[in-house]
């Protein structure tokens, strides 16, 4: 079936200000773009059904470049922390809770971040105890980095004060006493203890998540999950069912995580294989942790905490061991890097090892310095940025690294400029998914509740374009696909957003507000405002 899409402001996003009159799909794909006229003429004898756009303005699909989409399923079923201002409304959330539910059952929430609070200290184990002593609680840090239990849940993982801090993990203690915050790798410390996963639960948080981001306006992401949930297979026939079988399209991009990827191999995958929908990516790795708890790894360490330089997940000949098995499957690798130590560690390795044309991927690439850019700029690598750590980690994060050591940190428009790919992400659930609020903080660099508009890195703004740019042409770059997705072009995947209004010619302010009219994956809507 054709269709015609016209009667809106069409950006292309090949060229900055290029617009369209209309777009012509067929079968999913864009057959046409140009004038009503053209476009019909492309059409030949066959029959077209028109879609008015209203006057509303379309973009190729926004796809997010780096998150996790079963976990932003999660947290929407949750308990959610991550608005809750204070220490005090988290522990009276828990108590709620702990009314509700039955003696021995758990209690999990995510998305606490003591950051924003005024008073900055971690709910412990013993102010949990206080209000759910019958319950088992495990509350997930919004970077998904620590987690903060109770004393239930310690002694059902028997985690005890003689229990030994994992290969890059750490049990907090203070003067010998357990606080139950358990950082990196020590919450997996806590898996054996949680109760099991059934099937249909990570299918219903993935099917909640999918329509929660249609509505955000995203046909796709680049999404890292097959870990966390049991074994490989189970999580990735989650993502067949609900997307593929159940009728639900959407361009699910899989990093495959080392600690499934012998059996991801062994089960015949790929790099890039997969389906429509469907596809697998690069081997993820985690080098280090993040720098709210402090465990993202620094050169010269924390400025608010001397002594402390944060966690090495794995060492540096153990990075170079993992890059290595990527490159025995022929993979790229997708590696967590927040601290400027972790990244040159991944530099190293990746000069090691170099892959043969496939794109390694640098996730977060927050604390730099101008030895590094200069070193990735040799690379061909991409950096999955998440602008919306700006306005979530500034001003606090100014005194955690250093103001005199800031320069080359958060440096977006900079990383661009030199050359280095960069695509634009949330990190989602540890950011809000919506790709308009990682437009706006990317063009911006301002907290949108901040009355006064502090810009942290006046130099470091997007234009528009360009923080579009990051959730469309961008983050098909990343994942191998700017042949065919990423612009309206023919030939194309025919996936769109629509939105209410045109972000080039409102104030930016507005993207926080704006609403999406309109999602079409593979030229089917999923999504439409007020209705279908």
């Amino acid at each position: 079936m054709l269709q015609l899409f016209k009667n809106g402001t069409i950006y292309t996003m090949e060229q900055e200000g290029v617009t369209a009159e209309a777009v012509l799909t067929s079968n999913g794909k864009i057959k046409a773009v140009g004038s009503e006229e053209e476009c019909l003429a492309s059409a030949g004898n066959e029959q077209v059904t028109t879609v008015d756009l209203n006057g509303k303005t379309m973009f190729p699909g926004f796809v997010d470049s780096h998150l996790h989409i079963v976990g932003v399923g999660e947290t929407l079923l949750r308990l959610d922390l991550s608005e809750m201002k204070s220490k005090q409304e988290v522990i009276d959330a828990v108590a709620k809770k702990a009314r509700e539910l039955p003696k021995g059952e758990w209690i999990q929430g995510d998305g606490w971040n003591e950051n924003q609070w005024e008073d900055a200290s971690v709910p412990t184990a013993a102010e949990l105890d206080a209000v759910a002593p019958d319950h088992p609680v495990v509350l997930k840090r919004i970077c998904r980095h620590a987690v903060v239990v109770n004393s239930f849940a310690l002694f059902l993982a028997r985690i005890d004060e003689q229990t030994p801090d994992p290969e890059g993990g750490v049990i907090e203690h203070i003067n010998g006493n357990l606080t139950g915050q358990l950082k990196d790798t020590a919450q997996d410390l806590m898996i054996p203890a949680l109760p099991p996963i059934e099937d249909e639960y990570i299918q219903k948080a993935l099917k909640t998540a999918l329509e929660h981001a249609w509505s955000l306006g995203l046909t796709g992401g680049h999404t890292e999950d097959l870990s966390y949930y049991g074994d490989f297979t189970r999580t990735y026939r989650a993502f067949q069912k609900v997307i593929e079988e159940d009728g639900r399209p959407f361009r699910a991009h899989l990093l495959v995580h080392h600690h499934v990827i012998e059996d991801w191999h062994r089960q015949g995958h790929s790099f890039l294989s997969g389906s429509r929908y469907v596809e697998f990516g690069a081997m993820k790795i985690f080098a280090d942790g993040a720098l709210g708890g402090r465990t993202a790894l620094l050169k010269n360490g924390y400025a608010d905490a001397p002594g402390e330089k944060g966690v090495a997940i794995h060492t540096p000949e153990k990075l170079k061991q993992l890059v290595w098995k990527a490159r025995q499957y022929d993979m790229a690798v997708a590696v967590h890097t927040i601290g400027d130590q972790a990244f040159e560690y991944m530099l190293d390795a990746i000069e090691a090892y170099p892959s043969n044309g496939e794109r390694d991927r640098l996730i977060h690439a927050q604390i730099l310095d101008e030895e590094l850019i200069q070193r990735a700029e040799k690379l061909p690598i991409v950096l999955d940025i998440q602008p919306r750590f700006v306005p979530s980690d500034f001003p606090w994060v100014q005194d955690r690294i250093g103001k005199d050591r800031m320069k080359w940190n958060y440096a977006w428009k900079t990383l661009m400029d030199r050359g280095i790919a960069c695509a634009g992400g949330s990190d989602a659930p540890i950011e809000p998914v919506d790709p308009l609020l990682g437009i706006h903080a990317a063009v911006t660099r301002t907290k949108p509740e901040d009355p006064d508009k502090t810009v942290y890195g006046e130099s470091e703004k997007l234009s528009m374009y360009e923080g579009i740019s990051l959730f469309t042409k961008c983050s098909a770059y990343a994942c191998h696909h700017e042949h065919d997705r990423g612009m309206i072009k023919p030939g194309f995947a025919a996936d769109f957003t629509v939105l209410e209004s045109n972000p080039f010619k409102e104030d930016p302010d507005q993207l926080l507000t704006m609403k999406v009219e309109r999602t079409i994956v593979d030229g089917k809507t999923v999504y439409k405002r007020n209705g279908e």
